[in-house]
């Protein structure tokens, strides 16, 4: 029997499943549409600078003044009774963090491609935003990676003892990649992403940041001045993605003074209904 004249017949899943792909990454190279995107820009650049100035001043304090006496005070690197610490710390490890995310946005573009409609926009919607939360990570990260190389710190002891100054640039082992953290790094990339989309997240990411921060100081892996300087890697790495979405009419908006504001996110109900509808038969 023929299908009816005059009715497009529904794409394929795996065609439906490649236009979403398509779509989600077609959207973060599209050309800047938002009219105050230049107020954003002047904004952000401001604030950056400010913020890297006084992060700046920060890590050089550290450096010279208090370094060498924190990592002396802390328990012998190995020392059993560490362990939790040890496990704790692994929450902040990039590879893990962008691993949950990717993994996130590839569920939600499986599920997103079987649907139509209202189901599917909701959707589109949440995985616009672990886009930015995965680039938020991600861009600082691969920063921090270059900065680790090109600065080439040695991490607390190696050496031998404690030397706050030892420094072998371009060397390119874990040895000498203690700054910036970068435990620090996707922490605080992560906590300023989370509170920019959910402000009312902000006390508990920034704590789970924090906690991270402490974990890295007590494990010796790193001087004080390393994990101030990935925090403030982080957090201006993930500022320059929310301008970039921003910019792009992505999950943010821009008002009239240049502050960029997380769009209304999806009504909880709607989004338990999708979620049934998913798993309906």
């Amino acid at each position: 029997m023929s299908a009816p004249t005059g009715i497009a017949p529904r794409a394929s899943y795996p065609a439906q499943l490649l236009a979403v792909s398509g779509r989600a990454l077609a959207q973060l190279v599209r050309t800047p549409s938002h009219s105050r995107r230049a107020e954003a820009a002047r904004k952000l650049a401001r604030h950056s600078l400010w913020l890297s100035m006084a992060g700046a001043a920060l890590v050089i304090a550290l450096m010279v003044a208090f370094d060498q006496t924190e990592i002396q005070l802390m328990p012998a690197r190995g020392t059993p009774s560490l362990w939790s610490i040890r496990i704790l710390t692994d929450f902040g490890k990039d590879e893990y963090v962008l691993s949950v995310l990717a993994v996130a946005l590839v569920a939600v573009a499986l599920v997103a491609a079987g649907m139509h409609g209202t189901r599917r926009t909701l959707l589109l919607g949440l995985g616009t935003r672990l886009q930015f939360l995965f680039l938020s990570v991600a861009v600082p990260v691969l920063v921090a990676e270059i900065l680790k190389y090109l600065i080439g710190r040695g991490r607390p002891f190696v050496g031998g003892k404690a030397n706050p100054f030892n420094f072998i640039p371009f060397e390119g082992t874990g040895a000498y990649a203690s700054l910036p953290s970068g435990h620090a790094v996707t922490a605080f990339a992560l906590a300023f992403a989370v509170s920019a989309l959910w402000p009312r997240l902000r006390v508990f990411i920034f704590t789970y940041a924090i906690v991270i921060l402490l974990t890295r100081l007590v494990l010796l892996a790193h001087h004080p001045s390393d994990v101030v300087a990935g925090a403030l890697v982080g957090m201006v790495g993930a500022m320059a993605v929310r301008y970039w979405f921003a910019a792009r009419r992505l999950s943010f908006a821009i008002r009239a003074d240049g502050t960029i504001v997380a769009l209304p996110d999806a009504v909880p109900g709607r989004l338990k209904r999708v979620a049934r509808g998913a798993s309906a038969p």
